[in-house]
């Protein structure tokens, strides 16, 4: 009896990916991410691209095919930031089709090599002044139960420069002391990466206020709130907050403010109050500085730069 043969991944790869392959590929590159909002962008994006792909009559998946891809999210108008998050799901979706074996990698290869949009300037992002982020966080005219939490939602993430995913994942006993002051404690946050974030003491006031009026002494921090102020459901999602934000800056007639700017207006108020760079950087979990640096909306200063007045001008 003849032995048989065994098929190696080149033999089985590709040129056209038919709908489970497809499938396959996309299941392989959800289960490679672990933030719930990375997999949720990419099943979207990748989704997106599977309906363009299976419309059009047997296409070979390969560079030439993502670069009609990107010539037709362009026609479509969509942003260049839209653009390259989708672009990159699919660069992801041809790796891990080469990694199973599905496509050859030299069509990967030539896939991750399509570029994204150009992007024509840069986002300067909406950062308030600090009288801005206090009409922001005023207590609303019904500062009833659920005008307490959305005031204790708003202080989180101006004071703390939370991300949203991180303010609904936040429990009671998240809150502890550290040196003699309120911090959030081993906070996982994007990348999984862990940091412990101080809590100013208007912030902590703030949530106090919220937890103490809705009694919640364990548990997820944030709950939602019926009309009739009762507290029901296991927590808010990232979708809620973004609603929350909506409301609080259409009332403070702040127009096009996302919960993400809040994060930036931490990292430029703690600038603007003399915090130094490092310090900033911890406190958002960012691996690179110069994310945190695009954060301050800030660039080098040469006329007078920082290192002219070192006390060394007489040597």
């Amino acid at each position: 009896m003849g032995r048989r043969k065994k098929t190696s991944k080149r033999s089985r790869a590709k040129t056209i990916l038919r709908l489970p392959d497809l499938e396959q590929s996309k299941n392989a590159v959800l289960n490679s991410l672990a933030a719930a909002s990375s997999q949720e962008s990419h099943a979207h994006a990748i989704d997106e691209f599977i309906g363009w792909y299976c419309s059009e009559p047997r296409l070979a998946f390969n560079r030439s095919v993502v670069l009609r891809y990107r010539f037709f999210l362009e026609q479509k108008n969509l942003a260049p930031s839209t653009i390259n998050v989708r672009l990159a799901a699919v660069r992801r979706l041809a790796h891990e089709a080469a990694d199973t074996g599905l496509l050859s990698p030299e069509l990967a290869a030539g896939i991750g090599r399509v570029k994204g949009a150009k992007r024509l300037g840069v986002r300067i992002g909406n950062w308030l002044t600090v009288e801005q982020s206090k009409t922001l966080l005023a207590e609303p005219q019904e500062y009833n139960l659920r005008g307490k939490r959305d005031r204790a939602i708003l202080a989180l993430l101006i004071g703390c420069g939370l991300r949203r995913a991180e303010l609904v994942g936040l429990g009671l006993e998240d809150f502890q002391v550290r040196e003699e002051h309120w911090v959030i404690a081993d906070l996982i946050g994007k990348g999984k990466h862990i940091r412990t974030v101080p809590v100013p003491v208007w912030a902590k006031r703030a949530v106090d206020e919220w937890t103490d009026a809705a009694k919640i002494s364990t548990g997820a921090l944030f709950r939602q709130v019926s009309r009739l102020g009762k507290i029901w459901g296991a927590g808010l999602t990232p979708k809620a907050i973004w609603h929350i934000v909506k409301a609080a800056a259409k009332r403070a007639d702040i127009k096009n403010l996302a919960p993400h700017d809040l994060r930036r207006i931490c990292a430029r108020l703690c600038h603007l109050a003399g915090g130094e760079l490092e310090q900033i950087q911890f406190l958002l979990g960012h691996a690179s500085v110069q994310t945190t640096e695009h954060y301050l909306g800030c660039k080098q200063k040469l006329r007078h730069a920082v290192n002219d007045n070192l006390g060394l001008e007489d040597v």
